[in-house]
Formats: C-alpha cells, sequence, structure tokens
C-alpha cells in the first residue's frame, strides 16, 4: 500500500473531500500550467513550445528586435485591435437582425436599451477604426524599413492582402446600422464597383460585356441596395472576412518566425551594447528548414547563426505584447466613453444625403471619383496596389536593410520627396477647385478622354516621373520607391483631409461646414 493510499485509509471521506475541495485551486492551476512557473531559459522555452497559442512564438527573439524604435509593436496592437472588434461583434451579434425592416431598430435597442449596449458598440466601432490606422502605419513601418526584402517579399503581398481585408471588413460593417450615412456611402461604393461601365458604354460593348453590372450584382446581390445587399454584407462582415483575416494572420506570422524574425541591420550585433548576464544557451547551430506541404519548401535564414543577442520570448516579448494589448484596449475604452458610434435617420432611398461619404478611409478615392468613377475609384488604386506589391521583386538591394529610411538619399529623400507629394497634389486639387475640370471646359467631350484623364492620372503621373528621375539620380531602385512611396502617402493624406473637411453638398469646396447652404 502506497503512502497517499495508506493517508486516505486513516481519514474518513468527509475529510479527504474537504481536503479536496481546499486543494482545488492549485489543483486546478497545475492541471492547466503542466510545466510549472517559468524560472529558467528551458522551462521558457517548454512554456512557448507547450501552448497552442503562443507557438507562432520563436522561443528566443535578437535584442534589436526588442527595441521599440524598430517595430512600435504596430503588428501587435493591429493584432490586439482586431481580437477586441471580434470580441465586442460577437456580443453585439446576440442582438442585431441582418433585415431591413428590423436592422435600424435592432441598432437602436443596442444603442439605448441593452445595458452596456452602447458602450460595447462604441468599442467596436473605435476598435475597427483604430486596426484601420494601425495596419496602414504597420505597412508604412515596414517599407521605410525596407522589411520587404529578400526572404520577406512574399510576406509583404500577404501583408498587403491583409490591408485589403482590414479595409473590407471595416466597409461590411458600415452598412449594418441601416441608416442614411450607411446606406448612401454605400451606394457610392456601389456605383464604383460598376463603373467600368463608363468605359464599356463608351465603346458601346455593354450588352456583351458588363464587368461592372456583374461586379455591382455579386456586391449588392440586385440592382440596388436593400436586403440582398444586407444579407451579403453582414456574412462577409461576420464570417467570411473574419475567417480570411485569421488565416493570413496566421501565415503572415508564420512566415514571420521562418524568414528569420524581424528585420535588422546586418550589423546589428555591433551596435548592440553587451547585455550583462546574457550567455549563448546553445551549442550548436539551427539546422531546421522549413516546409509547408509540398507547396513550400526552403532554408531559413536562422541557419548557421547561433543565439548570440538573444533572449527568451518569454518574457521579454511576451510582457512587451501584454503591455500593448493593455494600451490598446485603454485606447478604445478611451475613444468610447467620449465618442459615440454614429446613428444617423433610417435608411431612406427617396432622400440622398448631401453630401454622402464614404468611409474616411475611402475619402481620397471619393475626391477621385467625382471625377471619373472608373479611373478615380479602380483604375488608379489597382496602378497604386499593383505598384507597391512589386516593390519587393524590383528594389533587390541590400543597403539600409532594417534602418529606419535606409537607402541611398536616407531621411533627406523622404523629406524632399513628402514636400514635393505635398506639393504637387495640392496645386492640382487648387487648380481643379478654381478652374474645373474637362467635364466644365467641354461638356460634349468625349466619355473616354473624361474617363482616363483624371487629376488622379495626372497625380500618378507627376508622381511616376519624379520616381524615375530619383532612380536614375542615385542610381538606386530603392531611392525610386522611396520616393514613390511617400509621394503615395503624401497624396493620400491631402485627399483624405479635403474629403473629410473641406467637402459639402454637391462635393463642393468649402473652407468651413459653416458656410454650407442652409434647407
Amino acid at each position: 500500500m502506497n503512502e497517499v493510499a495508506a493517508k486516505n485509509s486513516e481519514t474518513s471521506a468527509v475529510r479527504r473531500f474537504l481536503i479536496n475541495l481546499r486543494e482545488t485551486p492549485s489543483r486546478f492551476y497545475h492541471t492547466m500550467f503542466r510545466s510549472g512557473k517559468p524560472e529558467s531559459d528551458r522551462t521558457r522555452s517548454t512554456f512557448i513550445f507547450g501552448n497552442v497559442f503562443l507557438h507562432l512564438h520563436s522561443t528566443r527573439v535578437h535584442r534589436w528586435t526588442l527595441k521599440w524604435t524598430t517595430t512600435w509593436r504596430l503588428g501587435i496592437a493591429a493584432l490586439s485591435s482586431f481580437l477586441l472588434t471580434l470580441i465586442t461583434g460577437v456580443l453585439l451579434m446576440f442582438y442585431y437582425k441582418p433585415y431591413p425592416d428590423v436592422a435600424y431598430d435592432s441598432i437602436k435597442d443596442i444603442h439605448f436599451v441593452v445595458p452596456t449596449g452602447r458602450f460595447i458598440r462604441n468599442i467596436h466601432r473605435w476598435a475597427a477604426n483604430v486596426m484601420v490606422v494601425v495596419v496602414i502605419l504597420h505597412m508604412v513601418r515596414v517599407f521605410y524599413t525596407a522589411a520587404y526584402r529578400r526572404f520577406r517579399e512574399f510576406n509583404w503581398v500577404i501583408g498587403m492582402l491583409l490591408l485589403a481585408v482590414t479595409l473590407g471588413l471595416s466597409f461590411t460593417g458600415y452598412l449594418l446600422p441601416w441608416d442614411q450615412l450607411a446606406y448612401w456611402a454605400i451606394t457610392i461604393g456601389a456605383n464604383i464597383a460598376q463603373s467600368p461601365r463608363e468605359v464599356t458604354d463608351a465603346l458601346g460593348i455593354t450588352k456583351y460585356i458588363d464587368i461592372g453590372g456583374l461586379q455591382k450584382l455579386i456586391l449588392l446581390g440586385s440592382e440596388d441596395v436593400g436586403e440582398e445587399a444586407l444579407i451579403r454584407f453582414y456574412l462577409l462582415h461576420v464570417m467570411i472576412l473574419p475567417l480570411t483575416l485569421t488565416l493570413l494572420v496566421a501565415v503572415h506570422f508564420w512566415r514571420i518566425r521562418k524568414d528569420g524574425g524581424l528585420v535588422r541591420p546586418i550589423d546589428a550585433d555591433l551596435r548592440l551594447k553587451p547585455e550583462p548576464g546574457l550567455y549563448p544557451v546553445f551549442t550548436q547551430e539551427p539546422k531546421k528548414t522549413y516546409s509547408l506541404g509540398a507547396i513550400v519548401r526552403g532554408k531559413t535564414p536562422q541557419i548557421n547563426q547561433g543565439p548570440e543577442n538573444t533572449l527568451p520570448a518569454m518574457p521579454h516579448l511576451m510582457y512587451a505584447e501584454g503591455a500593448v494589448l493593455m494600451l490598446a484596449i485603454f485606447i478604445c475604452v478611451l475613444l468610447a466613453l467620449f465618442f459615440d458610434a454614429p446613428l444617423k435617420e433610417l435608411a431612406n432611398p427617396g432622400v440622398p444625403e448631401n453630401p454622402a461619404k464614404a468611409p474616411w478611409y475611402f475619402l481620397g478615392l471619393q475626391e477621385l471619383v467625382s471625377h471619373s468613377a472608373f479611373m478615380g475609384g479602380m483604375g488608379i488604386p489597382a496602378i497604386v496596389l499593383l505598384g507597391i506589391a512589386l516593390i519587393p521583386y524590383l528594389d533587390r538591394e541590400s543597403d539600409g536593410t532594417g534602418e529606419w529610411f535606409g537607402g541611398p538619399g536616407g531621411k533627406m529623400l523622404v523629406l524632399r520627396s513628402a514636400l514635393f507629394g505635398l506639393g504637387v497634389v495640392i496645386a492640382i486639387e487648387a487648380f481643379t477647385i478654381h478652374y474645373g475640370w474637362i467635364r466644365q471646359w467641354w461638356p460634349k467631350a468625349p466619355q473616354l478622354l473624361i474617363t482616363a484623364i483624371n487629376p488622379g492620372t495626372l497625380l500618378t503621373l507627376f508622381y511616376a516621373l519624379y520616381s524615375l528621375w530619383l532612380v536614375r539620380k542615385y542610381d538606386s531602385t530603392r531611392a525610386g520607391a522611396l520616393g514613390l512611396f511617400t509621394c503615395f502617402l503624401a497624396g493620400f493624406i491631402v485627399l483624405t483631409v479635403i474629403g473629410s473637411y473641406f467637402r459639402g453638398p454637391n462635393w463642393d469646396f468649402y473652407w468651413s461646414p459653416s458656410q454650407w447652404p442652409g434647407h
């Protein structure tokens, strides 16, 4: 008879029950965390290996990547805001009804009747906006540190898809309140989807090939924004796009780890000061390759590199991630406390909003769409996205990798490009606002001319020529990429600001909403 059995035989069942009841919390803790509190490098590694949610982490991370200025933790901030929208979105689903005759009332119930419903809805909205902002900043960070280069080219493309899905998530959620703002904003989006008809109508081939009509039908399920559109947007918002985003995030994180972690300068080890008490843990250099079935095979850059200048991910990286998560929650809660999610009147297809504005991140496009829907809403964005996606495949240089504004020209090139980008977009906007554009000059001008020659077309041409000039001046594709990306970033900011604050009824320019004509 062992010691435990002997001890049990000496106590009554009631006493054993009370002892077990008292020890239940500690037993529960030990059954959940079998490896115990991680206190050594080995147990810290086991903590990462043994947890299904943390397994995408590397067990050790380079000290350079732990510096806040390396990434500003923007990737984790984006993931944190996504988790916040996911949790609050699930809570809202308990009360929301995706049918036009009851959708608006269900939102009003959430806002005014359900306990803490307004607060949860506010958090959901602000977390979604924070996510859009952080994802854009994350992309800017990756570009300016040249973190898209060799080994990470495909992950740059995955990141672009993540940006597109993030915008899609936010846009599809825009229709769900079924109020005037949502209805007419989605109507603008549907008209952009239909804009290829500008070209097919001008060529007289719409009855044979109607790409615009097909896109609008896929998006709305009918010719107008109605019940079919609401169901489509709801399914996209709560199921299809979140699952797509989750899959892309998993691949994105997996590729970061297998591509050698976050990017850092080639001489990062020399730049770091010695860390007191830091010593190599492993004596063998990693020899593993990575693969994804028969689809992806390759060698991780970590091969033939030892663990010098690395620290355990637990606690150094995970504590920082926890801090970012709490900061993201704090910002969203703070915004939710002071600013309510908008809810206008019930959607009325017979009374258009004037001005009807798209979500803020599409207002730059709406500014271009006001001249021609196809080129402003689809042509120019497609050219810009294709150009950005090709950057890592065209820029194969290594100078400046892992450094902010690294590469020929550096910070001064970026500063001059920002000034050039701002100057050109402001000049073109001022010209069009003061003198109008082709349709105002020649009302009978051919539609193909009006479609093709958008102010955005001119803007893209100036930026492209400036970028080519930089390539020749510095004899560097990286210099051209720095100039082009900076110019488009400046253009996006200016057009978004103008669309947000200086466009009023009939999309006319006003210095202030107080100048808008009264009813």
